[in-house]
């Protein structure tokens, strides 16, 4: 077999690089090469998964530190907008995402052709939500990975991407597309005239990427798709059933208290451990509680004073090895730990807070596998009721079996790099 080059550009989040890093893993062990495409400050990450990595600047070229703390802040600075509505975070939270991931796709068309000139690769896999003009006039098949929530590729009878609604309601469906074209407007036509630049057709307005003709990979659990009004070609999209990378082993510690209680992992991941409020409220409970936890708190441990006996506190956790062996999860539904959680079979308690994760929160609610919470508006009762509920419903937990068993019957990344495998072959 002639051995192949596969790129792969994940945006600079966590979630689609450990994904990517997955997809990797599989694709070398085809006896394939990949290598990464990267935001300056994730060319460790990759790294330190023994890939090769090439810089494109996203933004204006500053120290990874900095680019850290630059993320941080901006999250952190809208933590007042968390407790809105999805609607209601159009106008300032998406609306400044929007910003800065238009201008990430200007700063990268200055990189991208000397990198992709240099490592020539065969296949270029993107999980982004905007168009890289450079990738997908470079020549070779040009893959669309989505590690965000299946609506993310539109459909007019599903919940409009970042809503948060119910698959009934029409009429939040309508008020949301509307206000989303209505803030979104100005920056769109800023897109347009950058793909004009280009060489590129416009986008209709909302719209930011289009679909691969090559192949388009919803890391999406099929089971919980919604049923669409344009059903996706199967020859154009396939379901990963999760991406589960594999990661370093984790040895539950011994805890000092309630060490045979039900084990709680919390995470609201690297950027959301600044709302730190929330996780001291979080383990305030549980020390009250018959159960035990493992919450990850970021870069902020050093903020916590006081854990009570049965909880543990770390800066980061090795995930995949983690969630099997706790029986349930508190998270803000990011891609990871929703497909983690269900790929393992854990019901979870979800407190979105920004872009798919109320989407998430609300799939997983209404088709049974956990519940959403209000990230700030419950009583500790409430609270739990639902982890009472985790742990001991019978119907939940076959549920969760199910899809356990399905998703990882279909070996997320194994099928992903042969999908990628046969654009070559």
């Amino acid at each position: 077999m002639e051995q192949k080059t596969f790129a792969f550009f994940p945006e600079a989040a966590f979630g689609p690089a450990l994904n990517s890093v997955g997809i990797a893993q599989a694709i070398t062990a085809m006896g394939h090469k990949a290598v990464f495409l990267s935001d300056p400050g994730f060319v460790e990450i990759y790294e330190g998964y023994g890939f090769e990595a090439h810089p494109v600047a996203l933004s204006e070229p500053m120290e990874p530190e900095q680019m850290a703390k630059f993320w941080e802040d901006f999250i952190n600075g809208h933590i007042p907008n968390f407790r809105k509505a999805p609607i209601d975070q159009i106008d300032n939270y998406v609306k400044e995402c929007w910003e800065a991931i238009v201008d990430s796709a200007k700063w990268a068309e200055k990189d991208l052709p000397a990198v992709l000139a240099k490592i020539k690769p065969d296949v270029i896999a993107v999980d982004n939500v905007i168009l890289f003009p450079a990738i997908k006039q470079y020549g070779v098949p040009w893959v669309r990975i989505i590690s965000c929530s299946e609506n993310e590729i539109e459909d007019p009878k599903i919940p409009p991407h970042l809503s948060g609604m119910a698959s009934d309601d029409t009429a939040g469906h309508a008020a949301f597309r509307a206000k989303f074209e209505e803030v979104i407007k100005p920056i769109h036509e800023d897109f347009n005239a950058f793909l004009e630049t280009c060489g590129e057709a416009p986008y209709k307005l909302g719209e930011f990427f289009e679909a691969s003709p090559h192949m388009n990979m919803m890391l999406y659990p099929e089971p919980l798709t919604y049923e669409r009004q344009h059903p996706l070609d199967p020859a154009q999209f396939q379901y990963l059933e999760g991406c589960v990378r594999k990661d370093e082993d984790y040895e539950v510690p011994t805890f000092a208290a309630n060490n045979d209680g039900p084990l709680l992992y919390i995470s609201f991941g690297s950027l959301g451990a600044g709302d730190t409020d929330l996780l001291k409220r979080l383990i305030t409970l549980v020390g009250k509680s018959r159960y035990r936890a493992l919450v990850n708190v970021g870069d902020y441990e050093g903020e916590y004073s006081d854990i009570p006996p049965n909880v543990v506190i770390q800066s980061w956790y090795p995930q995949p090895s983690v969630i099997p062996q706790v029986d349930a999860v508190i998270h803000h539904g990011g891609n990871n730990s929703f497909t983690e959680c269900l790929f393992f079979g854990k019901p979870a308690v979800i407190m979105p807070y920004v872009w798919d994760g109320h989407d998430n929160a609300m799939r997983v609610q209404e088709t049974g596998y956990g519940f959403r919470s209000d990230r700030y508006d419950w009583t500790d009762e409430e609270m739990i009721a639902k982890i009472e509920t985790c742990l001991t419903d019978a119907d939940m937990h076959a549920r969760l079996a199910k899809i356990s068993a399905h998703m990882q019957s279909g070996e997320g990344p194994v099928k992903a790099a042969k999908l990628l495998a046969g654009l070559v072959e």
